[in-house]
């Protein structure tokens, strides 16, 4: 990855002339600041074209971006944290999203997160448009989830087993059967009766899905594994796994959070997406550490050598595979960059 000098000194290399003829070309233009719902989000980014993005921003790498930030700004009878993400590619867009977490408005029926993402051109720094950040947010996670098991799943993957019945739930099959031959899927909740929205909410979309209530099981017959939860005690346990899974960690964001038991983790390949995120925040890989039974110099690679070729993905039919993501800027960056169209 280049400098953060070399990167100033390439942008500075763009030009007052290549400058000026962009803020000309948008005073003739009359861009406008564009809004996108959710649903419009939903519309513009189909999982093959928004994987095939994600790939191609990874692969490319760049320049580090800014950890994210949080800030304490509720009141005492109403906590809350604004958190910032910014990303960008230099001399072509930037981007920030904004997220709020208020953990006490269910008493004001209201939703504790919500998000919008903002982007702006990378020559003149014009608003370009604001986007509905949850919906960007799910697309694009399940999608990092795809692209990390086009590198790591086998091929002839056809049985998943969802973990959790969050918003995500029905996110994450969709992306994976864009790149695996998916025809059947379990879903596991700790409620029985949510699973089976979720069930119903994926059969809709084509899938035979089956809530179940016999967890152990549907480990032991999945050939992909995707868990989106914030569980703190391990919910898939290594014991129960057969040779050629590759598991999908998306929850457990907090190093107090883990969703595998240490078994799981020492008997995989691990992958992350990016380095930093995964050390600083991912629990599952966090709390094996701390245990003595498995060492941060056991991960195998991260999303920018899988998609580069600078680390091997999968290298047999046998051996168990293991992506853990934080989430990173940069795909709200790649995510936001296809929607406009840029």
């Amino acid at each position: 990855m280049r400098s953060h000098q070399e990167a100033q000194s390439r942008g500075a290399g763009l030009g007052n002339s290549t400058l000026a003829t962009s803020i000309e070309q948008t005073k003739k233009e009359g861009v406008l600041l564009r809004y996108f719902s959710a649903a419009e989000v939903e519309a513009g980014l189909d999982y093959p074209r928004l994987i095939d993005a994600l790939s191609e921003a990874f692969h490319r790498g760049g320049e580090a971006m800014p950890v994210r930030q949080s800030y304490e700004v509720g009141t005492a009878s109403n906590p809350g944290h604004l958190l910032t993400m910014p990303a960008w590619a230099r001399g072509k867009m930037l981007g920030v999203k904004l997220v709020t977490v208020f953990p006490q408005n269910s008493a004001l029926n209201v939703g504790t997160v919500s998000s919008l993402y903002v982007l702006f051109d990378g020559v003149a720094g014009q608003p370009r448009a604001i986007i509905d950040g949850e919906a960007l947010t799910n697309r694009r996670t399940a999608a990092a989830s795809a692209l990390a098991s086009r590198n790591l799943s086998r091929p002839d993957s056809r049985t998943m087993l969802m973990v959790g019945t969050g918003r995500l739930a029905s996110y994450l099959p969709l992306a994976h059967r864009a790149v695996r031959p998916i025809e059947r899927v379990f879903v596991w909740g700790r409620s029985l009766d949510r699973a089976q929205i979720v069930a119903d909410m994926l059969a809709r979309q084509g899938l035979e899905a089956i809530a179940t209530a016999d967890l152990p099981t549907a480990v032991s017959t999945a050939d992909i594994i995707s868990c989106a939860t914030t569980s703190r005690e391990p919910l898939v346990a290594g014991r129960h796994l057969r040779p050629g899974t590759h598991v999908d960690l998306v929850g457990a964001f907090t190093r107090e959070m883990r969703e595998t038991d240490d078994d799981l983790v020492c008997r995989s390949r691990v992958f992350v997406d990016t380095y930093p995120g995964a050390l600083n925040e991912a629990g599952d890989l966090i709390q094996a550490i701390a245990s003595g039974r498995w060492h941060a110099a056991d991960i195998c690679g991260d999303l920018h050598e899988l998609t580069s070729g600078a680390r091997p993905g999968r290298l047999s039919c046998s051996e168990i595979t293991l992506f853990k993501s934080v989430g990173v800027a940069t795909e709200d960056l790649a995510a936001a960059s296809l929607l406009l169209g840029e």
